[in-house]
């Protein structure tokens, strides 16, 4: 299944010899109106794709920034409802790709039934649900498929060659390669090998693929560009630099600087 924004994002990026810079938000963290702020930052500072983060309560696949990121939100009105009237917001003023990012407890709340339509209506491009599993959803993934929206799988060090072609099974858009076999934010990540790893995955799926998990600076995101991947997720290192700063306008800044600063290093390689 094209995706048009997303295809055609990865399409751009690669005639002109750049990586991808996704960035991952937690919707509702400091408040749901901020959240649009810092998205659109992050795309003014040179972000190419969005993750937008749906606040859950048990994240089990994220580490201590994101996690306490995600409980604060949820109280301050974060939640998936939230996470789709943020992307309307910015359909209005921007064509990049968005990616719903979720567990799936919040969609069988908000109706996996009616999900697909609604997203799509909110000018989503993709779902990426962390505790999906292949086997399961074919509701979901049928709706999805019915809208035009991908279904961006995750691949591990742990998948192993035999399980991984029913991962990639109905998959489009990217392929987001995760570092470690830990959670988010791990400070010693195997970017290396990963790097490596997600490079031949790319030649055996015909997609792009994208690394996440660990990457924290330039130099890394750099390196792992370097190894031939398409893209590189930033998402705990943002999470906790929008948690560190002291006001609203100090928020945008932090988006903004460490955003920029990972594009230039990407750019420059």
């Amino acid at each position: 299944m094209k995706n048009g924004r997303i295809d055609a994002c990865f399409g751009t990026l690669n005639q002109a010899g750049r990586t991808a810079l996704v960035a991952y938000l937690v919707i509702g963290e400091p408040s749901v109106e901020e959240s649009l702020d810092c998205a659109r930052a992050a795309l003014d500072a040179g972000a190419d794709i969005l993750e937008l983060g749906v606040p859950f309560s048990d994240p089990t696949a994220d580490g201590p920034v994101i996690a306490a990121a995600a409980y604060r939100a949820i109280q301050h009105g974060g939640s998936l409802p939230a996470a789709l009237e943020v992307a309307s917001a910015l359909r209005k003023h921007s064509q990049a790709p968005l990616i719903l990012f979720s567990y799936v407890n919040p969609l069988l709340a908000f109706g996996q039934e009616r999900l697909p339509a609604a997203a799509k209506a909110a000018g989503i491009d993709g779902l990426l649900l962390v505790d999906l599993p292949p086997e399961e959803g074919a509701e979901l993934r049928a709706g999805a498929a019915r809208e035009g929206l991908s279904i961006v799988p995750l691949v591990a060090p742990t998948t192993g060659r035999e399980r991984e072609p029913r991962v990639l099974a109905g998959a489009s858009g990217f392929i987001y390669y995760v570092s470690v076999t830990g959670v988010t934010g791990s400070k010693e990540a195997p970017l290396a090998d990963a790097a490596r790893e997600a490079a031949t995955l790319k030649a055996r799926s015909g997609l792009p693929v994208v690394v996440g998990f660990g990457i924290r600076t330039p130099e890394q995101a750099r390196a792992v560009a370097a190894a031939g991947v398409d893209g590189i997720v930033v998402g705990t290192a943002l999470v906790q630099a929008i948690a560190e700063a002291k006001d609203r306008a100090g928020r945008v800044r932090a988006v903004t600087d460490f955003v920029g600063k990972l594009r230039r290093g990407l750019d420059a390689r």
